[in-house]
């Protein structure tokens, strides 16, 4: 079972000025405590679970960029990126230029975004839900075309590509990670079949295990091996969470049959008591 830290809430003591060198410090600590993965999330606003809307937010791949700066080992993705954020091809492009600055580190987190609030206030499109889903699966397929040796253009019902050229490419090879997030059985999981490394659920108990197996039910329609896919899961921790509380949560979501927690500090001021909470679990992970 790996620990990955993902970073959701930035309204730390110091305020803006201090939020730079806050950053740095807390990814440098969670890479040397042994945390495997850091995450962001793509909002360009704080969201409700977390907090307040006015919260502080920071744009995610300007964020990765930074945090690639001030490691060396772990792993780099959004947890994840909304799909009407961002024309594919240009997202593509983000995500293989962090793989090469970082020395082959990134992933794609992606999924078919939900924050209509977030996106009306600053003018982002946000189509119905079935055409936010057909848009997931076109931009998937432009980011392993791109990723792909092939510069043959794309021609799709929301996206058209008339030469995907990608140089350079990502120093992963066959191509960076890519997860897709969230739990829609009927669409989301079987995206997660055909195409995805990972799939990452907000659930847990009885409901998770439920939809995994509805993902093996995908993987065995259409002959994928469910064992290749990595199953991650979300968990947050508060002021009060001890030890022996993330050591539980961790225990059941490896039990279930994940494989990666991720793990979202709220209400946490002071970024080094999360490092040293989750430091102090990794022993009992084997």
């Amino acid at each position: 079972m790996e620990l990955g830290l993902h970073i959701a809430d930035f309204t730390w003591n110091g305020g803006a000025a201090a939020l730079g060198p806050q950053l740095a410090r807390h990814a440098k600590g969670a890479e040397d405590a042994g945390i495997t993965r850091i995450t962001v999330m793509d909002h360009l606003w704080q969201i409700g679970p977390v907090g307040p809307v006015e919260h502080e937010m920071l744009e995610a791949y300007t964020t990765l960029g930074f945090l690639a700066a001030h490691t060396q080992r772990v792993k780099l993705h959004t947890l994840v990126t909304g799909v009407v954020y961002r024309e594919p091809g240009l997202l593509a492009k983000q995500v293989s230029t962090l793989d090469v600055l970082s020395g082959g580190r990134a992933g794609l987190g992606i999924g078919a975004a939900w924050n209509d609030e977030e996106s009306k206030g600053l003018g982002l499109p946000f189509p119905p839900t079935a055409e936010r889903f057909e848009r997931l699966e076109e931009a998937i397929q432009v980011c392993l075309r791109m990723w792909s040796d092939s510069e043959e253009p794309y021609d799709g019902r929301h996206y058209r590509l008339a030469r995907t050229l990608n140089s350079p490419q990502s120093i992963q090879r066959p191509r960076p990670y890519l997860m897709i997030g969230g739990g829609g059985e009927k669409k989301t999981l079987r995206l997660v079949a055909q195409y995805a490394d990972a799939c990452n659920l907000l659930v847990s108990g009885p409901e998770a295990s439920r939809k995994l197996d509805v993902l093996r039910g995908h993987c065995e329609a259409i002959g994928r091996d469910y064992e290749e896919i990595e199953k991650t899961a979300t968990t947050i921790i508060g002021p009060s969470t001890t030890r022996d509380d993330l050591v539980r949560t961790v225990a059941s979501l490896r039990e279930t049959g994940f494989t990666a927690a991720y793990v979202a500090a709220k209400d946490i001021t002071e970024p080094e008591r999360v490092i040293a909470l989750l430091g102090s679990v990794l022993p009992e992970l084997g």
